[in-house]
């Protein structure tokens, strides 16, 4: 990101139009320093300035509006849409179809402002593109005074939860690939090993593809992953309808306990707020980014058709032995079942690279000026080794894997998804930008408390789910 240009340094003379101010403080980097109280930032210095049009210093090179699209449909097509049927269970045909629609309107909207504020803040700042991180600490530097000390706080706050969120995403990872090969081999070779045994072989793997740091050599696993994965959905479609459809014994809507449940999973499934916005920095022409029809609208128009559809006929079939990814419901001992299953597990666990990659680059940028270069190497491989081996752990604590989707849901991707961009948004437009009647400021108090419900009712449910599970193990 550029440096930041606003701040004057002492001696040199002002813009002839710019406001008078005492004292300006000496020039100094606004992406670290956030103690800065100047009165003349650079939003005031840029009035006078002529128009900056941050679309039009883009990479020629960049995404298309295609690749854009196949990256975005390619991040929201995992595990999520593998545990819609659950969540269909835990909300009900008809409540479930209805809120699936809902919140795939709000995931929406809420990075459809993520995305323009974005680029407002990029005029207003003079720079090309800002990651989300980055977006949030400039809307605070730019925002009301009182805010304007938080900025460094805003973006270390979204760095460690975008952290928190792959790192918790890489434990169902684990839980999931081992669920999956523990099903599969326990039934076919008649044994009766452990899921935490399969979860300790899944980390060995998962150990050499995190130590993978340039992402051109998980090209090769990514792209056997989606054939994986498009494989295993046929197959899975084939056994969603194989029978006739039973809809009767299935409740239009679920109990109310169950119903944070559902939010949580759904949020979980849906939200892809950490690849958005290096997506839309990567597209050449970004003004397709948003829009009608535009990239944005178009996959996520897909996503919440297909988690729809998938969520509703999937419960439909397996009513209420639907486990957490629908493929873990396919039948025991067939042939083309267990393919299905080892497939989605391979091709998950080729996709554990990317997934462990985005966090690890956040935390070696802000931890590896602490260590010298020729250490960088072996400090790297033990960090790495280390956070695997603890996202193990976790996984092996938490071995079921509904609860744990669940409770990642609702903690991490109601928070990021949710409330940040609602909070961002409000900030840049404060005070007098807030629409009629400040309608805007009113819907993003809704959907900040609704992120806060979903977080806290989705937590709650969640861990009283695994405190179950352990009290019925004892």
């Amino acid at each position: 990101m550029a440096d930041n240009k606003g701040f004057t340094p002492d001696g040199q003379e002002s813009l002839p139009s710019a406001p008078t101010v005492e004292n300006p403080p000496p020039y100094t980097n606004a992406i670290n320093d956030f103690n800065s109280k100047a009165n003349l930032t650079e939003k005031e210095l840029s009035l006078t300035d002529d128009p900056y049009h941050p679309f039009e210093h883009r990479d020629p090179n960049g995404a298309s509006a295609g690749g854009a699209l196949a990256h975005l449909l390619k991040s929201s097509l995992g595990t999520g849409i593998l545990a819609m049927p659950m969540a269909f269970h835990n909300a009900g045909l008809a409540f479930g179809m209805a809120m699936t629609l809902i919140v795939g309107f709000l995931c929406t909207h809420c990075v459809h402002i993520l995305v323009k504020t974005s680029h407002d803040i990029c005029r207003d700042a003079k720079v090309s593109a800002l990651g989300f991180a980055e977006t949030a600490e400039k809307v605070f530097e730019y925002g009301p005074k009182g805010m304007r000390p938080y900025s460094n706080f805003a973006k270390q706050f979204v760095d460690i939860g975008l952290m928190a969120t792959y790192y918790a995403a890489a434990c169902v990872y684990i839980v999931f690939i081992a669920t999956s090969f523990h099903d599969v081999i326990n039934y076919d070779l008649k044994i009766n090993w452990d899921v935490r045994i399969y979860i300790a072989l899944t980390v060995i793997p998962c150990l050499l593809i995190g130590q993978i740091r340039d992402l051109k050599w998980l090209v090769p696993f990514s792209m056997m992953a989606n054939i994986f994965i498009v494989v295993t959905f046929a197959i899975t479609l084939y056994y969603m309808f194989d029978e006739p459809l039973v809809y009767s014994d299935k409740p239009l809507i679920a109990k109310a306990a169950h119903i944070p449940l559902f939010f949580a999973t759904v949020i979980f499934a849906m939200e892809g707020i950490g690849v958005v916005m290096p997506v839309e920095n990567s597209m050449r022409k970004p003004q397709h980014f948003l829009g009608c029809p535009g990239v944005l609208n178009i996959a996520m128009v897909t996503v919440v058709s297909l988690y729809a559809i998938i969520g509703f006929f999937g419960y439909v079939r397996f009513g209420d032995q639907v486990r957490g990814s629908i493929t873990l419901n396919l039948p025991e001992g067939a042939w083309l079942g267990d393919t299905a299953k080892l497939l989605m597990a391979v091709a998950i666990l080729f996709t554990f690279g990317l997934q462990f990659y985005v966090p690890n680059e956040i935390l070696w940028r802000k931890i590896s000026h602490k260590f010298s270069p020729e250490k960088h190497n072996i400090t790297q491989i033990l960090l790495r080794s280390g956070i695997i081996l603890l996202s193990g752990g976790v996984a092996a604590a938490i071995p079921n894997l509904e609860p744990f989707i669940s409770l990642v849901g609702a903690v991490f991707f109601s928070l990021l998804g949710i409330f940040v961009p609602s909070f961002v948004e409000t900030v840049y437009l404060w005070p007098d930008r807030l629409g009629v009647c400040k309608w805007k400021l009113v819907k993003n108090i809704f959907l900040g408390v609704f992120s806060i419900l979903a977080l806290v009712a989705g937590a709650v449910a969640s861990i009283n789910e695994i405190i179950e599970m352990y009290s019925d193990d004892d």
